[in-house]
């Protein structure tokens, strides 16, 4: 990497560490997108799962007591099962239609949430192994898994603290599934994780800042920028796929 490219970098993980600091999700989307205008996807995504490995590590001893640890053994064997796929198409397919596809699938969920929308009970096993496989097969493919686990639980019963926790604890879990099917494709290389350690300082930096915002937040006002970190997120996934689908 040049210089220039190093310094651009460094500035939109620190961006992206602030948001996943005070939200718990939102970093390997604005990450990879920011990134891959200067790198190769196939590049970018193996770095930025390392990265959100060492987020998680960085935010779980704060969050440990709040996991919803049922939802998250569910959507993690789903993930499990669908994650296998989702490398595969990084490693061989170009597929953006399937991003335009999640991106159009979160602006309709968020537009419903916003609305008001919300269960009343959390989802049963089937509905919450189903969202961890469909959370899978996008987190192995483009590294955005994300958003079907955080509609997920900002429309159920949780809560916000219990929502977060789980997310950041979601997040370790898949990375760690997905890393050794990226190594086994040939994804994760030295050059990987030396891209990895010269932007970790902008990480940590980036995530200390976020989650110390997060700790004095009303939970309506968190809720608020959730919705609206997803709608942003949505956006830019929709328009990368459909500038993809142009070129």
């Amino acid at each position: 990497m040049s210089p220039a490219v190093i310094a651009y970098s460094v500035v939109c993980i620190f961006l992206a560490a602030i948001v996943r600091g005070y939200s718990g999700f939102g970093f390997s989307l604005l990450a990879v997108s920011s990134l891959s205008i200067v790198l190769p996807l196939a590049e970018v995504v193996p770095s930025i799962f390392i990265l959100e490995v060492a987020a998680s590590l960085h935010l779980l001893p704060g969050i440990w007591k709040d996991i919803h640890w049922r939802s998250i053994t569910l959507l993690l064997a789903g993930c499990l099962a669908g994650t296998p796929f989702g490398v595969w198409l990084l490693a061989h397919i170009p597929a953006p239609p399937m991003v335009v596809g999640l991106g159009i699938f979160v602006m309709a969920s968020t537009f419903l949430l916003w609305r008001g929308f919300a269960l009343k009970t959390m989802p049963n096993r089937a509905a919450t192994v189903a969202t961890g496989m469909v959370s899978g097969l996008f987190n192995g493919a483009f590294s955005t898994g994300g958003p079907p686990v955080i509609l997920f639980y900002f429309a159920s019963p949780a809560g916000t603290i219990a929502g977060r926790a789980s997310i950041i604890a979601y997040f370790l879990g898949t990375d760690m599934i997905a890393l050794p099917l990226m190594a086994r494709e040939g994804l994760v290389t030295w050059d990987v994780f030396i891209r990895a350690l010269i932007f970790l300082p902008a990480l940590l930096a980036g995530i200390w800042l976020g989650a110390r915002s997060f700790k004095g937040a009303d939970p309506a006002v968190f809720r608020k920028w959730v919705l609206l970190i997803l709608a942003g997120l949505a956006m830019l996934t929709t328009a990368k796929g459909i500038y993809v689908l142009d070129k």
